[in-house]
């Protein structure tokens, strides 16, 4: 592709999360058409974002198209994503990238054998929050980094999600759902781990949605929701992570960094921008005002826009 060309991006998936990426604009693509297992969804999305109807093998085998964006769920990631490589198309996918090691060498063998591109969400560590605590970082701001501590604690989606049950079924849990921002910022941050530690629970085997039409109705979990990990980094840090659907509330920031110099509260990896705050030896709290662009509203869709970018 020339500098100057727009990649043509089909969407697969027309659930909740493809109207933020249908909404975002970015040059360097353009989403042209979408399909989804429910045709009806596939038809309203097309209709509110003025983009083409079709069903999923068309999209596949449409040589007009350069990119699959895999918005399915967790459990369709791995057979999309490889369906759409062996049809000759770049791939970018929602997370998880799959649901196992297996799934996932799998891909990226395929991708290598077909000298096609391949990226996962979450691409919020490109945004403004967590470029500028990387910045501060590679300053020697908090001087070398020692630990740090991260959580995500709700009291699990089925509150508001309509259709919760894919959330609580192998592929999902607080872990592969949530987990990828904070482990995404964190390798951003301090580089490759090392080794993992953790220990999880069901704690209630059967939960109620909470909302939506079939508010009411009853579901099995499949998965822990209760996860506490030790993650020890190859540069050396040692994370507390804690990841759950299980707790009511409480005070914990979304991610601290511990240096022989000072303590950086990162905000919230599921955003692109929030507060950064610093505090140094001999100093107090400060707030950091950002040094990169895309921190003032949902840019989902950059990482999309990067693969886009690397193809020119």
């Amino acid at each position: 592709m020339t500098e100057h060309e727009v990649t043509k991006v089909a969407l697969i998936g027309a659930g909740v999360i493809s109207t933020v990426y249908l909404k975002t604009k970015f040059p360097h693509y353009q989403i042209v058409c979408c399909s989804d297992i429910r045709p009806e969804v596939a038809q309203l999305r097309a209709a509110q974002f003025n983009v083409e109807a079709v069903d999923t093998e068309a999209a596949l085998s449409d040589p007009g198209i350069d990119i699959v964006l895999n918005l399915t769920i967790p459990q369709s990631h791995f057979p999309i994503t490889q369906k759409a490589l062996e049809a000759g198309k770049h791939v970018y996918s929602e997370k998880p990238f799959g649901l196992s090691r297996v799934e996932t060498e799998t891909l990226l063998k395929t991708a290598e054998l077909k000298n096609r591109r391949i990226g996962s969400a979450p691409d919020t560590f490109l945004g403004a929050g967590q470029q500028t605590v990387r910045k501060l970082i590679d300053e020697g701001a908090i001087g070398t980094p020692v630990g740090g501590t991260a959580f995500f604690m709700s009291s699990g989606p089925e509150s508001w999600h309509p259709s919760p049950e894919f959330l609580y079924q192998t592929g999902g849990g607080p872990v592969f759902d949530m987990g990828p921002y904070y482990i995404t910022a964190l390798v951003n941050l301090l580089g490759p781990v090392k080794r993992v530690f953790s220990l999880g629970r069901n704690v209630s085997p059967k939960r109620l949605i909470g909302s939506g039409p079939r508010k009411g109705a009853e579901f099995e979990v499949e998965v822990a929701t209760y996860v506490a990990s030790l993650i020890e980094f190859r540069s050396g840090p040692i994370i507390t992570f804690v990841t759950s659907f299980d707790v009511v509330t409480h005070q914990h920031a979304p991610i601290e960094l511990y240096g022989t110099e000072g303590t950086l509260a990162v905000p919230d990896p599921n955003e692109f921008g929030g507060n950064v705050r610093l505090f140094r030896k001999g100093d107090r709290w400060r707030d950091i005002s950002h040094s990169h662009a895309f921190g003032d509203r949902n840019y989902r869709g950059i990482g999309l826009a990067d693969m886009s970018a690397a193809l020119c």
